[in-house]
């Protein structure tokens, strides 16, 4: 069904499928860990059933509707402090995807998710592991809602409903994989400038006043950047204060207090 890709120069020479599986990277760290895998090796399944997202939370999607793979990949050349770039070619990879085939308004919702308005059609994990002063391997989670019609939460949405066609998932994952190689090409040629300018053009409610929650309490912020580190800066009462992933969390899109 998924099969070694001949348009690209190492991503997915190596395929790995499984009807189901507990998560495509959870099986993968363990293939790397017991062989010398190729970089580029892709584990891909129909039905992923304890997908691992941010905060400890689980990625669910409906068995053969969606895109559940994860990519090994090795990039020695980036730097421990700034490794939060893989995650910005990974999310350009995505947008620019799901942009040829014809969603919008395509936004990268820091750190990891990607939306079309302000819906969540995919997300990503990555897990690095360091050696010295640089990334040694990398493993990339995908997950993307692409043919799937109805969601547990009102905040989920998928390829399919925001075009208004069906999508063949073998031909999808082929286009979504071209496009990391792309991205990460880009990064591997050190055009680190032009993936952190493209990044910015797409970070969701960059600039923009909304309501976040901090220490448990909702507060009112406006998003200024991401620094190398990958922690998200906002500007709120008066100075510009920086947060991981588990020291805020979006409340809402607009100004109001919710």
């Amino acid at each position: 069904m998924y099969k070694i890709l001949a348009n690209t120069l190492f991503l997915a020479k190596n395929v790995v499928y499984v009807p189901e599986c507990h998560s495509t990277s959870s099986l993968l760290l363990e293939l790397s860990d017991k062989t010398n895998l190729p970089e580029g090796t892709v584990v891909i399944t129909n039905h992923q059933t304890k997908g691992r997202g941010q905060r400890g939370n689980t990625w669910e999607a409906a068995s053969g509707m969606n895109l559940t793979f994860s990519i090994l990949l090795r990039p020695g050349f980036v730097s421990v402090p700034e490794q939060f770039i893989i995650t910005q070619a990974i999310s350009l990879a995505l947008a620019d995807y799901l942009r040829e085939r014809g969603a919008s308004p395509v936004k990268i919702k820091w750190p990891n998710d990607l939306l079309i308005g302000d819906k969540k059609v995919a997300g990503i994990l990555i897990e690095n592991a360091v050696a010295g002063t640089t990334i040694q391997q990398c493993v990339v989670g995908i997950g993307v809602n692409i043919n799937q019609k109805v969601f547990d939460v009102r905040t989920a949405t998928s390829l399919s409903l925001a075009v208004g066609q069906p999508f063949s998932l073998p031909d999808e994952w082929a286009l979504l994989i071209e496009k990391v190689e792309q991205r990460y090409m880009q990064l591997k040629h050190s055009n680190k400038s032009t993936l952190q300018a493209d990044y910015f053009q797409l970070l969701y409610q960059l600039g923009e006043c909304a309501w976040f929650e901090v220490d448990a309490a909702p507060v009112s912020g406006t998003i200024q950047s991401v620094d190398a580190n990958g922690r998200l800066l906002v500007a709120i009462g008066g100075e510009t204060r920086s947060f991981g992933s588990k020291e805020i969390r979006f409340l809402q899109t607009s100004g109001n207090k919710p």
